[in-house]
């Protein structure tokens, strides 16, 4: 963080300064994280007291002092650290966030939204971008209205860019968090269904997404993706200058000759206005290949010379966990985590990496529920159990009650080699693979975050000796 005084932090939020009781009326320097886990606290930290539907911050403040936190940001005064009162937490945690930006005049802050490879997209742009200069990025999925502010406290004075993943369910989401942390890039990689059910529809979800392009400068550049016809029309609807990305002859930022090798990493030649060059991904899944295209637009704009681009392209593995996580077992079983999060989309990219690297191989497609996908939501669930068939997958696991549409369509259409199998939960699915897997299967957990499957996919690993030398994992 760019160190405060808690004067200078009470003048930015508003708010007023309660010393502890007794206190010597000092006024304590800012310099570490800041945290509104009090677990997270340390030497130097701001603890911003939170109060949610089920935890009031202000009960933990102890906590966070006796970690090494040496202020408070708080809605009522407290004993225990000294604290600035305000009279919204949240507000005054945005306007904080706002002042750190503008105290780094160079800094460069580069969203990324989308319904699907927020993550994965954010992770690679970080990557490729702390080569050129000291960057930022959200840890994980931070992508709300806490952790994009989370995520701009961690700047500091010479910090060079920003990369602020940025997530929406809801129609004004966006303009709030680009009003706390105005971008001069933004990247729109896709509007798919993705939490349609809050929503209501897609065309409603291009609304929100949009939120991000009309909010840049005429300075700027809107990276979209012009494969997508949705996100290809927001063109029309920002004052920057347009870089398209996609397969499309027309993107500015293109891929031709996609190949894949035999673990589904892609490989292609980059065509830009600069010249082309070639990449080799080593990231599983030839959906990154428009996620790596993204990338190196906004690389490209920053002032990154071709050649670099791709080199770090290539370089780039997995940061955030349980994204196409790959584990080779040491008894020849290969486990796919792909168990964050889920969406059609993401589960049609994730079977279809799996047909890929289990070829001639037994494949287990281990599949939870989709989430937030409203009255379409059997349907898609029915899709996947007929493209688990179309993609020969060898056994279908479905995990929890409301997955019964995937068993019952794969049933349906019957599947490969050994059928589908509805399970009731996690601890059923898990007992089903530990006795029936064998080496050289190919195992993939795929579910929404709440489902609970990217736990059985990290029990899988466990339960084989895994050689850790094989493993594509974050750490």
């Amino acid at each position: 963080m760019i160190p405060l005084r808690l004067s200078e932090i009470a003048r930015i939020t508003g708010g007023e300064i309660h010393d502890v009781v007794g206190g010597s009326g000092a006024d304590p320097l800012v310099d570490g994280p800041v945290v509104t886990d009090s677990r997270e606290a340390s030497a130097g930290s701001l603890y911003v007291a939170r109060v949610g539907e089920a935890m009031d911050g202000h009960q933990f403040v102890a906590g966070a002092r006796d970690l090494g936190a040496v202020a408070a940001l708080t809605s009522r005064p407290v004993v225990d650290l000294p604290c600035v009162v305000v009279a919204d937490v949240q507000t005054a945690f945005v306007s904080l966030a706002s002042a750190l930006i503008e105290r780094n005049a160079r800094l460069v802050v580069i969203a990324i939204t989308g319904s699907s490879g927020k993550t994965s997209t954010k992770d690679l742009l970080l990557s490729v971008l702390q080569r050129h200069g000291e960057t930022v990025a959200n840890v994980g999925s931070l992508n709300s209205e806490v952790g994009v502010p989370l995520t701009v406290c961690r700047i500091t004075a010479t910090t060079a860019f920003l990369v602020l993943e940025m997530g929406a369910r809801a129609i004004g989401h966006l303009d709030y968090l680009t009003r706390m942390a105005p971008p001069q890039i933004g990247v729109v990689l896709n509007v798919g269904t993705a939490h349609v059910g809050e929503f209501g529809s897609q065309e409603a979800i291009g609304m929100a997404k949009a939120e991000l392009v009309q909010a840049l400068p005429a300075t700027g550049f809107a990276v979209l993706n012009a494969d997508d016809p949705i996100v290809s029309a927001m063109a029309s609807q920002t004052r920057a200058h347009v870089i398209a990305v996609g397969e499309s002859p027309l993107a500015a930022v293109r891929a031709v000759d996609i190949s894949l090798d035999a673990k589904g990493r892609a490989s292609f030649t980059l065509v830009t206005d600069q010249g082309s060059a070639p990449v080799a991904l080593g990231l599983y899944g030839e959906h990154h290949v428009g996620n790596a295209l993204a990338v190196a637009a906004v690389a490209l704009v920053i002032g990154m010379a071709l050649q670099d681009v791709a080199t770090a392209l290539g370089d780039a593995r997995p940061l955030s966990r349980w994204r196409m996580e790959v584990h080779e077992r040491a008894d020849g079983v290969t486990i796919i985590n792909d168990a964050y999060n889920a969406n059609p989309d993401s589960m049609r990219a994730a079977l279809k990496t799996l047909a890929i690297m289990g070829k001639g191989r037994r494949t287990w497609a281990v599949l939870g529920e989709m989430r937030e996908l409203g009255s379409g939501s059997t349907a898609e669930h029915e899709d996947l159990g007929r493209l688990a068939v179309r993609l020969n997958v060898s056994r279908v696991v479905a995990v929890g009650e409301r997955t019964r549409p995937i068993h019952d369509a794969a049933q349906q259409k019957g599947p490969g080699d050994e059928g589908s199998t509805w399970v009731r939960d996690v601890d059923d699915a898990f007992e089903l693979l530990r006795q029936e897997l064998r080496p050289g299967d190919v195992v993939l957990v795929k579910s929404s975050h709440d489902a609970g499957l990217r736990l059985l996919g990290d029990r899988l690993v466990a339960d084989g000796l895994m050689d850790s030398s094989e493993s594509e994992v974050p750490s």
